[in-house]
């Protein structure tokens, strides 16, 4: 798979968005930043500012949201616009990579814990890296498996997801470089004649 070919959908704001998304430049990767107006990002590269029509199909019930992710989420108007731009996120990649915390009831902490809520649901092949168990966790259907050092999650679609928390430590900060150095190496350069 060529870089060329790839694009990152995410959502630019500060933590581990900014990082996929900072990767994603370094590797000439195509970015795209789901936002809307008035919502506050890091990245500028790829913006893709979405429309209250766009916004209105990842529209979901909060209190569906709140009873599958065993908690409870503010009402706001801001925070539903940001349930609903990880649904753009998740919906248009291929794979789905988050950054954060898995909870002892599976679910992901935070806001970041609805994108992968939403890799499960679409059936998407899913990652987290658990900042706090410093490993990355592949769903297999029902429960998360811990990948080994050998097995850890390659970039393998053209079209994938980063998202997760803005609490990034330096664990996923340097889980998010590596994924990307481990899925794109460098091309050797050609023989000389």
């Amino acid at each position: 798979m060529s870089v060329q070919d790839c694009v990152l959908f995410s959502g630019g704001a500060p933590g581990a968005e900014a990082a996929f998304g900072r990767c994603a430049e370094d590797y000439d990767i195509q970015e795209v930043n789901f936002s809307f107006e008035g919502h506050k990002i890091e990245r500028s590269r790829g913006v893709r500012g979405l429309t209250a029509e766009e916004l209105s199909k990842g529209d979901v019930s909060l209190a569906y949201v709140s009873r599958l992710m065993n908690r409870r989420y503010t009402e706001s108007p801001a925070f539903r616009k940001i349930l609903q731009t990880i649904w753009h996120q998740v919906i248009n990649g291929q794979q789905v990579f988050v950054v954060g915390k898995i909870l002892s009831d599976g679910t992901v902490k935070g806001g970041t814990g609805w994108g992968a809520e939403l890799g499960k649901l679409f059936n998407k092949p899913l990652f987290v890296f658990d900042q706090d168990a410093n490993a990355w966790f592949a769903w297999d259907e029902r429960q998360w498996r811990r990948q080994s050092l050998d097995d850890e999650p390659r970039i393998a679609a053209s079209r994938f997801t980063g998202t997760g928390t803005r609490h990034l430590n330096e664990n996923g900060r340097r889980a998010i470089e590596e994924i990307f150095a481990r899925s794109f190496k460098a091309q050797p350069e050609p023989a000389l004649a």
